[in-house]
């Protein structure tokens, strides 16, 4: 039922699946972002200053999907989430159950970069959290709807003099207020629902604070972003599994390093090389970093934003193991913790015991976990200026059928809504959504509620309508079709199964595949 195929958005350039939606059977849809950008990369503007497209790629790749920075790639995460998320449950009687992310952390999987990685994962390969972490921490925060309001700001606050960029904030609030060290920083540009941005913000050393609120004006949410003190010193802590180090030869031990300043606040931009020095019964397994070989099973491995992780593997005798780092010009650091003896019957060791299970969520709950947000208007009739034996097929919940009109003067149809509504918002799927830009006019009992040219799109656009109650909608095109700047399709090898029916539909035509009706609940 579901496209396979991937495609760019248009305002980020990133990869996806289509909009698919239903009203019969639950529609979702895996990967719903491709892109990559490794953790080591915060912007343009933090060394190593690194650009979306920056590094080689395999051909036939797109360079900014695959090689973007963290900025860049937590955006595109939102947007991409966004179009699932505007179609959820509760947004009407057709709907998409969802969009999920196969590749939650960098991973060997198909690598597509510099590296013989995948970065696309929300954490890297040794589950250090990336910016779009915090992003879908923000934008995953209950059942459906967001139940519990978050802020995250995206990036962070260790910029050069003179430096001014935009200020991102990814919020579930209503609205958000962003002040540098007290100082108001003026109103946002939202977009992609989550995305509150703050332009040509001028960095100075302190802190940064987004304060968000509900439709009443009421703060829900707050987040700091502080800038951090030049590096000083190295620290280590264990990032400790629920039971102890097994002394079985298989167990291990994941380690973190950090570079802290003064204060013992991580400096996000330090990409200092550290050496490690292990005693005690254990092995070396080392970590990961974007470089020569990965730095795999390397003693020398740099931190990528001020921090990085290191595997040692448990032996069979139990004991005391101590691990040191050092980098020139900072404080080193120390850590030591215990194995554990395991019980060895006839040469088997006692499996471990399963980890616990994560039930803080709780049930599922048997209520609704959503409140409508908007309620479809459903429809008695429809007639066609032309081909009006297709003209259903535009409501009957099946993305497999459509209607297309004649050229010319047949290029409309007309709705008469089962009840008078307040109509707020027409969604449409048309023919061609990847390829066609359609100049339309919508006109409620008569009335011109919405004129311009609908967005290519993965599938739905949304077209937000002037008030006007009524019984009648005609949509009709007014004015020649744009099939410039279509929406590429990168990995698809057969270029033939790309057409979303731009190449079926003739010149001069509309063709709808799906038309919804909404007002406010």
């Amino acid at each position: 039922m579901l496209s396979s195929e991937l495609q760019h958005i248009s305002e980020y350039g990133g990869e996806m699946l289509y909009i698919n939606k239903s009203a019969r059977m639950p529609m979702w849809a895996m990967e719903y972002n491709r892109d990559e950008g490794a953790r080591k990369f915060w912007d343009e503007l933090t060394p190593p200053f690194h650009k979306d497209g920056d590094g080689p790629l395999h051909k036939n790749q797109d360079a900014s999907a695959y090689n973007r920075n963290q900025e860049s790639f937590t955006l595109q995460d939102v947007a991409t989430w966004y179009d699932y998320w505007r179609a959820r449950p509760g947004t009407g009687s057709r709907v998409s159950s969802g969009g999920v992310n196969i590749v939650f952390a960098d991973s060997n999987t198909h690598h597509r970069g510099a590296e013989n990685y995948r970065r696309s994962g929300e954490v890297d390969a040794m589950r250090i959290p990336k910016d779009a972490y915090f992003a879908h921490q923000v934008m995953w925060d209950g059942w459906v709807d967001v139940e519990q309001p978050r802020a995250h700001i995206v990036g962070h606050w260790n910029y050069a003099p003179g430096v001014v960029k935009p200020v991102h904030v990814i919020s579930s609030a209503a609205s958000v207020k962003l002040t540098l060290n007290g100082k108001d920083l003026g109103s946002a540009r939202k977009s992609n629902g989550f995305v509150f941005s703050f332009d040509q913000v001028a960095w100075q050393e302190g802190e940064l604070k987004a304060v968000g609120y509900d439709a009443a004006g009421k703060q829900v949410c707050e987040t700091v972003l502080a800038s951090a003190g030049k590096p000083a010193a190295l620290r280590l802590t264990r990032v400790a599994a629920p039971h102890a180090l097994y002394a079985d030869g298989a167990d291990l031990a994941l380690l973190q390093v950090e570079v802290v300043d003064a204060k013992g606040r991580r400096n996000p931009v330090a990409l200092d090389m550290v050496h490690f020095d292990l005693q005690g019964p254990a092995e070396w397994r080392g970590g990961i970093a974007q470089g020569p070989n990965n730095y795999i099973l390397a003693r020398d491995l740099p931190v990528e934003g001020g921090v990085n992780r290191v595997f040692v593997r448990s032996t069979t005798q139990p004991g005391r193991i101590t691990l040191r780092a050092r980098a020139e010009g900072l404080a080193p650091a120390e850590l030591s913790f215990d194995s554990s003896p395991v019980q060895v019957a006839g040469g088997l060791a006692a499996p471990a015991p399963s980890l616990p299970l994560y039930l803080e969520r709780g049930p599922t709950p048997a209520t609704p976990s959503y409140k409508a947000a908007r309620v479809a208007v459903p429809v008695a009739s429809v007639e066609a200026a032309s081909n009006g034996a297709d003209a259903a097929k535009t409501i009957d919940d099946d993305e497999t059928t459509k209607w297309t009109s004649a050229a010319g003067e047949g290029a409309a149809i007309s709705y008469r809504l089962a009840r008078p509504a307040a109509l707020r918002e027409i969604e449409l799927k048309l023919a061609g959504w990847r390829e066609n830009s359609y100049p339309l006019r919508v006109l409620v009992d008569g009335e011109e509620v919405w004129r311009g040219s609908t967005p290519k799109s993965l599938g739905y656009v949304v077209l937000p309508l002037k008030p006007r109650k009524g019984s009648q909608v005609r949509i009709v095109l007014d004015g020649a079709v744009d099939q410039t700047g279509a929406i590429k399709l990168t990995e698809v090898a057969n270029q033939a199964n790309v057409d979303t029916g731009s190449k079926a539909t003739p010149k001069g035509a509309l063709s709808i595949v799906e038309a919804e009706f909404y007002e406010l609940p």
